[in-house]
C-alpha cells in the first residue's frame, strides 16, 4: 500500500533524486549530453529551496518507506480559479508499479480540499508515456499548446491537459 504525504524540510535529498532519475530517464533524450547532464545535477539541488518557499504543496508517495514519486502544485498563474501541476514525477524503478496514480489520486484529494474544482497541467508533446498517464488519470487535452525552453535555447513543443479535481 502507498502512503503519501507531504513532504517536509528533510526531504529535499529524496525529492531531488526522483525528480532528477525520472527527468534523465524521460527528457534528456531531447538534449545534448552536456546541458542534460546539467540540468540532472540541477534537479538534485533545487528541492529544499522549494521546500523552504512553501510556496507550493508538495507531495510524495513512498511504499514500505522507499520514496518513489512527487507532486508540487500551486494555484495556476496564468488560469485565474483552476490549480496547476507544475511537477509530477515518479522514479523510473517505480514505473507500473501504480505510485503514480496513487499520487495523482490524493493530489486531486488535496487540491479538492484546498477548494480547487479544476487543475490543469503542461507536459511535452513528444513524452507518450507522460501523456498517456495523465490521459489514464482523466485528464483531457485542451488544444492549448506552447513552447518551453529549458534553458538551452531549444524550445519544446508542451500539450496542456486538464481535469475536474
Amino acid at each position: 500500500m502507498f502512503e503519501v504525504r507531504r513532504a517536509g524540510a528533510v526531504d529535499g535529498d529524496v525529492l531531488g533524486e526522483i525528480h532528477a532519475a525520472a527527468w534523465e530517464a524521460a527528457y534528456a533524450p531531447f538534449f545534448t549530453p552536456e546541458f542534460a547532464a546539467r540540468a540532472v545535477q540541477s534537479r538534485r539541488t533545487r528541492w529544499h529551496e522549494r521546500i523552504a518557499q512553501g510556496a507550493a504543496t508538495i507531495l510524495l508517495a513512498e511504499l514500505g518507506g522507499r520514496p518513489l514519486a512527487l507532486s508540487a502544485c500551486t494555484p495556476s498563474s496564468d488560469r485565474p480559479g483552476l490549480a496547476e501541476i507544475h511537477t509530477f514525477y515518479s522514479h523510473p524503478d517505480s514505473w507500473g508499479s501504480g505510485a503514480a496514480a496513487a499520487l495523482m489520486a490524493e493530489t486531486l484529494r488535496c487540491l479538492r480540499d484546498d477548494g480547487f474544482a479544476q487543475v490543469h497541467l503542461w507536459t511535452l508533446r513528444d513524452t507518450p508515456r507522460s501523456r498517456r498517464f495523465y490521459s489514464k488519470c482523466g485528464f483531457t487535452e485542451s488544444g492549448a499548446t506552447r513552447t518551453f525552453d529549458f534553458g538551452d535555447g531549444n524550445p519544446l513543443d508542451q500539450v496542456e491537459f486538464e481535469r475536474a479535481c
